[in-house]
């Protein structure tokens, strides 16, 4: 009886707690919200967030609700081609449209029946349908540097967040004690648990920092003692030493060749692992940079270096590498495969405001608590780097990654003539204002229409990613056409187009990612498609992405100014275009960042980024103009 009891006392539990993520699952799956006017919210979904609070209990961890999120689900083909026609509609003469079109009714009756099934099956039996393809042949499979072409950077001096709804936590999981590891023809992520050391680079020597004393984590003070001492430390590079990093900033085959030779056992392997085993890679850089209104430039110099540095002094294998400069300032590059942007800018926020408004400093500008003086110092890890050939290596691959350095054209500015309180005012997204302001300004700068790619995150769905939000529509290219006129309704309605598509993107109703995997699948089963293989070499002359300011509780804009990070940004995407990234600051400030290539005799990072600043101010004067008339 007792036995009968407890079995079933444990079955009526377990079938509660089932019930009970089955039931949040498909709450979570309802994205109706989303698409309601901004300030009205419907009986339906005020119903759907009480309930969603409920079955989500007091206080939610970061792992939570991981097994409640529902599935990206896979889009109905006839809805991913008819948007795919309707997106390049404006880039395309009547010859070139009907052309597409007639490859996309014969993929549409022919080809895609048969890959979208198989797509369908794989949506059932796995997570993501689109997260580990994406991994694997975006980045891993990609045999180019990844400095600049995939590696971003986020500054810090230091979207609003969803509240309700919970985002997938699953790209948390590998911010530390990770590594990109070279391959011949694929790379791999390794990611460890439980490691107790970092590794610090300083004037072209490696040292091993253990982050543990007694079991317990080392305190902001003793970290402080660990790194004076190696500032202090005034021993010369190993030979082979000083540019070993640039192994990692160039192409891909040669390093993973160089790794099996010369890395695979003795010293040299015992301290490769110590760099890949590292919780996160630090750089105590022996140059001054950081955001400074009264210089000048001072935000290019500070983005190129996070981006690339001298192309030898950041790991760029590693899941980050943190930057921290002569004069104190600090950032991150970061290697793009095993997350995006606002994993980690949700970390740097975390870190910024823990930093300034927990732990604080003394009055000396030491960081508070006592010394131990037991406490090891920091190991050199040694090598022994065979000449000429494994220096010659490095050398071959720092030239590439130094030629590709050398390239980037960047301008960052911030943007102070108005910001999101002014913009919201117009009942206007901020971020359809600057999307169109940015086609704007492109049309200026080049006389034409482009292909325009915006990151829109999909972590509303289990191990979700990104989709991509085809900028350029109809309705954009009507409204900058017609500036002339300064048509403000036809600005309406290519904002509201906008934002419709982001949250199609955002609701698992995209295109680019269901086109991507259909393309996959015809690989995989050996099937031939013109139209899948015009769409995925289509290159992205426009390329933009939006920093989000996720934890706005921790600090105070207007009381702490200087605590609020600039964003951060990425290469160009294309040889002869640009890459543009931005984050909104508060209610009256707005970061950009600009990339283009110096080879490209089309594309001016500057240039492109005063047309960017006039194109929102008259664009703004398009709801002045208004008001006053009112």
């Amino acid at each position: 009886m007792v036995l009968s009891a407890i079995l079933f006392a444990t079955g009526l539990w377990l079938s509660l707690i089932l019930l009970m993520r089955y039931t949040l699952k498909s709450l979570l799956s309802y994205h109706g919200w989303i698409f309601e006017p901004h300030g009205k919210m419907s009986t339906s979904t005020r119903l759907w967030m009480r309930l969603v609070k409920m079955f989500s209990g007091r206080r939610p961890l970061l792992y939570s609700f991981q097994a409640a999120l529902p599935r990206l689900p896979v889009p109905n083909i006839d809805d991913t081609i008819c948007r795919y026609l309707e997106s390049v509609r404006p880039l395309l003469d009547d010859d070139q449209y009907k052309q597409m079109e007639t490859l996309a009714y014969e993929f549409k009756k022919d080809q895609a029946p048969k890959l979208q099934k198989y797509l369908q099956l794989k949506s059932w039996w796995s997570n993501n349908y689109v997260s580990d393809w994406w991994e694997e042949y975006i980045y891993m499979r990609s045999r180019g540097p990844i400095m600049v072409n995939s590696n971003f950077y986020i500054m810090v001096r230091t979207t609003r967040a969803l509240g309700v709804v919970p985002m997938c936590s699953y790209q948390y999981e590998r911010m530390f004690n990770t590594t990109r590891i070279p391959g011949i023809e694929t790379d791999t992520v390794q990611h460890l648990r439980n490691r107790k050391h970092l590794v610090v680079y300083h004037k072209g020597c490696f040292f091993k920092v253990w982050l543990y004393y007694g079991g317990r984590h080392l305190l902001p003070s003793e970290l402080e003692q660990q790194f004076q001492y190696i500032l202090n430390n005034s021993s010369e590079p190993q030979p082979g030493e000083l540019k070993l990093a640039a192994l990692t900033a160039g192409n891909r085959v040669p390093w993973a060749k160089a790794r099996q030779k010369y890395f695979s056992d003795g010293v040299n392997k015992a301290s490769l692992n110590a760099i890949e085993t590292a919780a996160f890679f630090l750089t105590l850089d022996d140059e001054e940079h950081g955001y400074d209104p009264e210089r000048p430039g001072s935000m290019d110099l500070y983005a190129k270096s996070l981006l690339h540095g001298k192309c030898y002094d950041r790991w760029f294998d590693k899941s980050f590498t943190l930057v921290v400069y002569k004069n104190g300032k600090i950032g991150v590059n970061i290697e793009h495969s095993w997350a995006d942007a606002p994993i980690v800018g949700h970390m740097l926020e975390d870190v910024l405001a823990t930093d300034y408004f927990r732990l604080g400093y003394t009055e000396e500008g030491h960081c508070k608590g006592d010394i131990n003086k037991g406490l090891a110092f920091p190991t050199r890890l040694q090598w022994d780097i065979p000449k000429p050939v494994c220096v010659k290596s490095q050398i071959c691959s720092y030239r590439i990654a130094k030629d590709l350095a050398d390239d980037v054209d960047f301008h960052g500015y911030v943007f102070e003539e108005f910001g999101k309180g002014q913009i919201k005012k117009s009942k206007t997204s901020p971020d359809a204002f600057i999307q169109l302001a940015l086609q704007l300004a492109h049309f200026r700068d080049k006389g034409e229409f482009c292909l325009t790619y915006e990151s829109s995150m999909t972590r509303m769905f289990r191990e979700g990613r990104t989709e991509t939000v085809r900028s350029c529509t109809i309705e954009s290219t009507a409204f900058v056409r017609a500036m002339k006129e300064k048509r403000l309704a036809l600005f309406r309605i290519a904002a509201d187009k906008h934002q419709n598509m982001y949250r199609l993107a955002m609701t698992g109703d995209g295109i680019d990612r269901h086109l991507f995997c259909l393309y996959i699948v015809s690989k995989l089963v050996d099937v031939e498609s013109p139209f899948l293989k015009q769409v995925l070499s289509e290159p992205w002359h426009l390329s933009t992405s939006q920093t989000p300011q996720q934890q706005l509780n921790l600090v105070d804009i207007q009381k702490f100014p200087k605590y609020v990070g600039a964003g951060g940004g990425f290469g160009p995407v294309a040889d002869d275009g640009y890459g543009v990234s931005y984050i909104i600051i508060g209610e009256n400030l707005i970061t950009f960042h600009i990339s283009s290539k110096f080879s490209c005799p089309e594309t001016d990072s500057h240039r492109f980024g005063q047309n960017i600043r006039q194109a929102m101010l008259d664009i703004r004067a398009l709801f002045d103009q208004k008001q006053k008339k009112n």
